[in-house]
């Protein structure tokens, strides 16, 4: 069937299929490597998330660049989760799929994603904890760290309602460039895959709950080191750090799990045999 597209990547029915069987092994994996493959990805967002700031410190770029730019280099988060290997809560989101074709109950999904959404928030603060002790937000004259505490401050105050929905557009980016991945049979062609469409929710100003714990796990280190004037400090405490990332996470798992997957199995698995 790949050769109705005109290349050898996997169509978009054989793409679902996959999403499934893979969907199943994830939810089956035993709780201490899906805890440590959780950890990782957590890691991996944030070292993506370290580049956009990098970026976004320099004031010498303009908007639409030091976005665009802060993007790409953000999707190298992804690609370490894609290609090295790790279990990330906004693509497990993709696990719908799996349970709306009764592969995996309610519960399997559920702990799935407590069990990932939990690692990925320890590897997320440790990632921060390591860069934070290496003072690598002493560059560029304290900027860095100047960025880090604006952006943490600003999610901690975002409104609830464009949390939420700023959470649905990101994951449905995410998602999509997930799904895009799976079609691709080579390291090169998963890479260009995810993207653009990373580059375009990150540069969107789009809210990834796990990216949100590392920034705001930086910010909330860091805070004592930018002037006393900075905007919304108050706002950043480790209680807020869960509590701001109530409705992105909400919003997430709508984009990923509603807006891809049960659309996705709607038009390709419902009524498939196995």
């Amino acid at each position: 069937m790949a050769e109705v597209f005109g290349s050898d990547a996997f169509s978009p029915k054989e793409i679902a299929e996959r999403i499934e069987n893979v969907g199943v092994s994830k939810a089956h994996l035993p709780l201490l490597s899906m805890a440590l493959l959780s950890v990782m990805a957590g890691a991996f967002i944030g070292l993506g998330a370290l580049g956009f700031v990098l970026v976004q410190s320099d004031a010498t770029l303009g908007f639409a660049a030091a976005r665009v730019l802060g993007g790409a280099v953000f999707s190298l988060g992804l690609l370490l989760v894609v290609v090295a290997g790790a279990e990330l809560f906004t693509g497990n989101n993709l696990l719908a799929m799996a349970r709306a074709d009764g592969k995996l109950s309610t519960r399997e999904v559920l702990r799935n994603w407590l069990v990932v959404l939990a690692g990925n928030l320890v590897g997320a603060v440790g990632l921060a904890t390591l860069v934070a002790l290496a003072h690598h937000a002493d560059m560029n004259g304290g900027l860095i760290a100047q960025q880090y505490v604006k952006l943490a401050a600003a999610k901690c105050t975002l409104p609830v309602s464009q949390a939420f929905f700023r959470g649905i557009l990101c994951n449905l980016l995410v998602c999509m460039a997930v799904w895009m991945a799976m079609a691709g049979r080579s390291v090169v062609d998963k890479a260009v895959a995810l993207f653009l469409p990373v580059t375009i929710f990150v540069a969107a100003g789009f809210e990834h709950s796990v990216a949100n714990f590392y920034l705001i796990a930086m910010g909330l280190l860091l805070k004592d080191t930018v002037p006393l004037g900075t905007p919304h400090l108050d706002a950043l405490t480790w209680p807020n750090l869960l509590v701001s990332q109530a409705p992105v996470i909400a919003g997430n798992l709508v984009g990923g799990s509603v807006l891809v997957a049960l659309v996705y199995f709607v038009i390709y698995r419902r009524g498939a045999k196995a």
